[in-house]
């Protein structure tokens, strides 16, 4: 088990992939063909429903079907597990998120996250979008963590993979191999609205979770090795790195 920092969060929902129901109902969805085979038998693409969870204002019950276009909110003690085209999701307590649809109603094309948090793996395909109340992330083929705070800072964490940062009008480019993380800004910090950040409240084992459910690897995963989880991104520290928020001119 890797190490995770905690702010904000238990460790319960960090470690809700290592819980019996959650390995047995992801045995079951990969036994019964996954994804394609529920598309094709019109079954349900929900992996895992555990507590309260309203689907556009009513209770999910787990033989529906979440399409883009939904709106999910999640309650005390919730989380839910499910799919939609090559993106994988993880939805954590007290969250309230909008799928917005792309060219099929298969494809995501923006997440909105209002509140709470949500573990995304996302394959490669046509760009993809996370927006938060002080962040937006422009997402390529990639596994991230996002989460709303209660006085709505954002965290945002590229896990792997390419990922276009933007927060009030301050722009950068996140290439992560290993978990490189934002702060998106309320009110501005040293002159800046998006920050560098430390990997907090989620761990490696998530990511590759969801990323073998849509047939993938996370990025340490096929390099065989793991860097240092600092928030910078990196597999290994060497000099003149820096953190792509260290580099933006001051407003």
């Amino acid at each position: 088990m890797t190490q995770h920092v905690l702010q904000g969060r238990s460790e319960n929902e960090i470690l809700w992939f290592q819980r019996r129901d959650t390995i047995k109902a992801a045995a079951a969805w990969a036994a019964m063909g996954g994804l394609p085979a529920a598309m094709a038998q019109q079954r349900s693409n929900i992996v895992e429903l555990v507590g309260d969870i309203l689907l556009n204002g009513q209770r999910l019950v787990p033989e529906q079907t979440i399409q883009t276009g939904d709106n999910i909110l999640t309650g005390p003690g919730a989380r839910l597990v499910f799919m939609i085209g090559n993106a994988a999701f993880h939805v954590r307590q007290n969250s309230r998120l909008a799928v917005e649809r792309g060219a099929t109603l298969h494809t995501v094309s923006l997440l909105r996250l209002l509140t709470g948090a949500v573990v995304s793996v996302f394959g490669r395909g046509s760009n993809r979008t996370i927006v938060t109340p002080t962040l937006t992330a422009g997402i390529r083929g990639t596994g991230v963590y996002t989460e709303v705070m209660p006085d709505q800072r954002s965290y945002f964490c590229n896990c792997y993979g390419t990922v276009d940062m933007a927060a009030s009008g301050e722009r950068a480019q996140s290439r992560a191999m290993y978990h490189q993380s934002f702060w998106g800004e309320v009110r501005p910090q040293g002159g800046h609205y998006l920050t560098p950040a430390k990997a907090i409240n989620h761990s490696d084992e998530e990511l590759e979770f969801l990323a073998r459910l849509i047939g993938q690897q996370t990025a340490w995963q096929i390099m065989g090795k793991k860097g240092v989880k600092d928030g910078m991104g990196y597999m290994e520290n060497l000099p003149g790195q820096t953190h792509p928020a260290m580099t933006l001119p001051v407003r």
